[in-house]
């Protein structure tokens, strides 16, 4: 049985949860999302706290309930706060440069590397080695930084590479004759 299901979130000041046709919509200050709610979760807000619950007493519906619990925290404190995902290029000559929806990307390739932004992303490059995507959704924003970082992942030996702010890369020892 899901422990954090059981748990209410707390709505910050100016964030709106409505509920209708099997959908949730989370309003605040940044922007809307919407998501649709599993069949065996039954969610409530009362006073200034949402309350997720199943339907019917079973492990599925309470693991779909702590999933879909953890999914409306994070829209909650997406439209409230916004989420922020940093990203380090490593490496003689990599270079990152916000233009608009589009970060061009120079990893050593032959080419440059250009990655459209989905709607609601925006990235900043506060120096040529850093690249700063911000966003409300938090699923969105992890895919977008994975589809970077997937260019040209950190290798072992030097650590080359797009990595996260935020990520460790163990080092291998190079390889002896």
């Amino acid at each position: 049985m899901s422990r954090i299901a059981k748990k209410p979130i707390a709505l910050p000041k100016g964030v709106e949860v409505k509920f209708a046709n099997g959908m949730v919509s989370v309003k605040g200050s940044k922007g809307t999302l919407e998501r649709s709610v599993h069949p065996l979760v039954t969610l409530s807000v009362v006073e200034s706290e949402v309350i997720v619950n199943v339907a019917a007493d079973t492990a599925t519906a309470w693991t779909q309930a702590g999933t879909m619990r953890a999914n409306i925290a994070n829209m909650v404190q997406g439209v409230s706060e916004g989420f922020e995902r940093k990203l380090l290029l490593v490496g003689v000559g990599y270079r990152a440069a916000a233009q608009g929806n589009t970060v061009n990307l120079t990893l050593g390739f032959s080419h440059p590397v250009v990655h459209q932004l989905p709607a609601g992303i925006t990235a900043e490059t506060p120096s040529q080695t850093e690249i700063v995507l911000k966003g409300i959704n938090k699923e969105v924003l992890g895919q977008v930084a994975a589809e970077i970082r997937g260019y040209r992942p950190p290798e072992p030996y030097k650590g080359k590479g797009v990595k996260y702010a935020d990520e460790v890369i163990i080092r291998k020892e190079v390889k002896k004759k």
